[in-house]
This record gives structure tokens, sequence and C-alpha cells, in this order.
């Protein structure tokens, strides 16, 4: 019987989680720690916001987002993971930091009620859901009304040449990387697939506009192998 996407993905997490934060920095050479902080510049989190990460994985950006925040924030982490939040748990644990909550839950219905964020992120995570579409409703509909939605992920790079040795090491590379350094060959192949089938800059900004944001930007990484994508409830 055939997975669904959402059983895939899940199947995928779960087995992956310990060595997620060492393959994220193997896969992108680091760039995907550059590319958050950047976007956390822009981003401009206000002392006592409140914020909500969805697709939290292993806490990274939910950190992050804390600790801007501050101590009068409150910050949520959201996975469909129990291993990765595992880890996210363990990092939460050894901060100074007491305003996150994570919690294990489902991007495609998420379990707020509508306009209570200041922000709302997912970062490399909006790929591997099944409706791109309907989290991204999701997310303006527990935005508050004027609260910033932001999308870090990867794209597609424009540029001619460069492109095709993009998709060539995605295609090839990083499912040996994977098998290499964490014995997960046929996983990081699916995590492959899902980054070379997601949108582009201009189509993923058509998604925000239909998900009902105003005022949206995006803004690439590297080439194009990464963007920023924002918009506004």
């Amino acid at each position: 019987m055939q997975q669904s996407k959402e059983q895939k993905v899940h199947g995928v997490f779960e087995k992956i989680y310990s060595n997620y934060d060492k393959m994220n920095s193997v896969i992108s050479f680091q760039q995907h720690k550059k590319w958050r902080k950047e976007t956390m510049k822009h981003m401009k989190v206000k002392e006592g916001a409140s914020a909500l990460d969805v697709c939290c994985g292993t806490a990274d950006w939910t950190l992050a987002l804390s600790e801007q925040a501050g101590m009068k924030g409150k910050v949520f982490g959201l996975d469909f993971s129990q291993n990765m939040l595992s880890i996210g748990e363990e990092k939460v644990k050894s901060s100074p930091l007491n305003n996150i909550e994570l919690i294990h839950g489902n991007a495609m219905e998420l379990p707020f009620e509508d306009n209570t964020f200041d922000y709302v992120t997912i970062g490399f995570g909006l790929r591997n859901v099944p409706d791109y579409l309907q989290v991204l409703k999701e997310m303006n509909r527990v935005l508050k009304p004027g609260g910033m939605a932001v999308c870090l992920e990867t794209s597609q790079p424009t540029m001619f040449g460069f492109r095709q040795l993009y998709y060539m090491y995605f295609r090839f590379i990083m499912p040996v990387f994977g098998r290499i350094f964490a014995k997960s060959f046929s996983e990081y192949s699916w995590l492959q697939e899902s980054a070379r089938d997601f949108p582009g800059m201009k189509e993923l900004a058509e998604l925000f506009e239909e998900a009902g944001f105003k005022d949206i930007y995006f803004k690439p990484y590297s080439g194009g192998v990464a963007a920023m994508h924002v918009g506004y409830k």
C-alpha cells in the first residue's frame, strides 16, 4: 500500500532526527545558519511578542525567536515528529530561556485560536507538508491583524548553469552525504525530491497572496538556493 506524503515525511523525520542538525550543516555547507540569522535581522522581533514556529523540528529557530521576544514574550514550537521534538526539548532545557513551549501537532490544522500571534514562522518545513496552501492559510488564521508570517525555505535558482549544478547536487550528491554521515540514503533521496518539486520564489509569493497575506515580498539567498518570504495579515 502506497504511503501518503504525510506518512512518508513523518517516517523520514522520525528516523533521521538524531543526525538532523549535523546533516543540515553538511548539506547547506553551514549556510542555513547564516540564512536564518539574516532573516531574524529582517524580522526585528519585538520584545514581549508572541510567536509560533511551525514545523519547528529541533527548535533552533524557536530558540532564536524566544531570545528576541524576551522573558515577557511567549514562543511556541510545533512539529509532528515526536523524535525531532525530543531533541528540541533537550535544547530548551539546557538554555536559560523559560518562555518556550514545544507542542506535538500538525501544521495542516494548528491547535490555536484565530488572531493569536504577532509572528508565525516556518523554516525548511513547508516543502514537506501535504498542502502548501492549507498550511499558509492556517498561518494566516492564527496571526493577529498586522502580524508577520515568514517562510525560510529552499528555492529554485534561476541562473542558467548554476541551476543545473544545484539540481545535480541535490539529486546525486546530497543522498550520498545522507548515506555517509547519517546512514540514511533513502530518506535524503526523499528530501531532495521535496526540494526539487517545491515552488519557485514567484510561485510561492502567489500562494502567500492566495492564502490571504498582504504586502508580500521575498529575498533570495545564495543565488536562489533558498529564499525568505514575508507576508502580513
